[in-house]
């Protein structure tokens, strides 16, 4: 049997303007669903792994559809927990060119923001379970999201099961009187697997790269090896910490790549020019469901970053928050082959 993944978080209704209209010209929005751990696990769903996505739900319409839509994306939902009286959202703005991307959230009173400890069963979420997920983004929520992700972890801590985070810093949900630096150390102290970036490291950790220039479209990867041996150091829990690098050009040009380090060498992945951007949003939890699958099918830290960042350019090119792509499509880039012909 594949191993099993928990993932544990907030999905929302996702309503987005067509193209690149701004909010003030669009009449219309497209609706669909997404939120950084379902995300994680709609990709490892994609890649054949069994995985339960955990949350807490509205008991009504909007609530059953999210639920009926990660059903459909091959995702485990029988251990989600209905309450509460609302779905959060966030609206998209897709940028172009000079003009970045703007969300706005509404999520305030949404059920997993009004979560509690002992609402969710982990004893028996657990069963069968090898690995559990959690971004920085849930902590952020509320009070009662970020003391029942604590329960999880220690629970997860107490059998045996691989921790992973995604830091996931945003500003614009930490509003509840505590900040990122007073709240996520002690989540993080339970984790074996770090993923983050250079804003990530700085604004929940404290821990500051050196001699990294992230505004002119390229990142120096070795750069960041400071910045992950001062998390080890500061975190002896962790065995890996992966930086993903991404270069902004503009809106529709990115670079991106991604850096591994085990506590004694640093891994690069291959920086791929992804020169038409479709939807970024999403990208950076489509790396992480791409890590996940990659340590846990080959055994092998070069081949699992080298398909998380081949994953994630991919996911760049598919509209929406789910990466919908497959192990041979993945893997097909992974091997050099980037032409984009037709499969016929």
């Amino acid at each position: 049997m594949k191993n099993k993944v928990v993932t544990f978080g907030e999905i929302m209704l996702r309503l987005a303007t067509p193209g690149y209209l701004r909010f003030s010209q669009a009449a219309e929005l497209t609706a669909t669903f997404g939120g950084g751990e379902a995300n994680v696990a709609v990709s490892l769903a994609n890649y054949g792994i069994p995985v339960d996505f955990v949350t807490r739900l509205p008991e009504n319409d909007i609530g059953r559809a999210c639920m009926m839509d990660l059903r459909k994306q091959g995702v485990v939902t029988d251990k989600i927990v209905w309450g509460g009286e609302r779905l959060g959202i966030y609206f998209l703005e897709t940028g172009a060119v000079s003009r970045g991307s703007k969300v706005v959230y509404d999520r305030a009173h949404s059920a997993v923001s009004e979560i509690e400890p002992g609402m969710i069963a982990w004893d028996k979420v657990f069963e069968g379970a090898d690995w559990f997920h959690w971004t920085g983004i849930t902590p952020a929520i509320s009070q009662g999201a970020a003391d029942v992700c604590l329960e999880a972890i220690k629970k997860a801590n107490e059998n045996g099961i691989t921790v992973s985070c995604d830091l996931n810093y945003r500003k614009k949900l930490w509003k509840y009187g505590k900040s990122a630096e007073e709240v996520m150390p002690e989540l993080v102290a339970g984790t074996d697997i770090i993923l983050g970036n250079e804003e990530d490291a700085e604004k929940v950790l404290g821990i500051k790269p050196e001699g990294v220039d992230v505004t002119g479209g390229q990142v120096l990867a070795a750069a960041y090896e400071s910045v992950s041996k001062q998390i080890m150091e500061r975190f002896p829990r962790c065995k890996k910490v992966i930086t993903t690098l991404r270069g902004s050009v503009n809106a529709n040009h990115n670079t991106w790549s991604g850096v591994l380090w085990d506590g004694k060498k640093l891994v690069e992945a291959p920086t791929y020019d992804i020169t038409h951007i479709v939807d970024r949003v999403g990208g950076g939890d489509s790396f992480m469901g791409g890590l996940i699958y990659g340590l846990l099918t080959y055994n092998d830290d070069q081949k699992a970053l080298d398909f998380a960042v081949a994953a994630s350019c991919l996911k760049h090119t598919v509209y929406g928050d789910f990466n919908q792509v497959t192990v041979d499509e993945v893997e097909k880039l992974m091997s050099g082959d980037a032409s984009g012909r037709v499969a016929r």
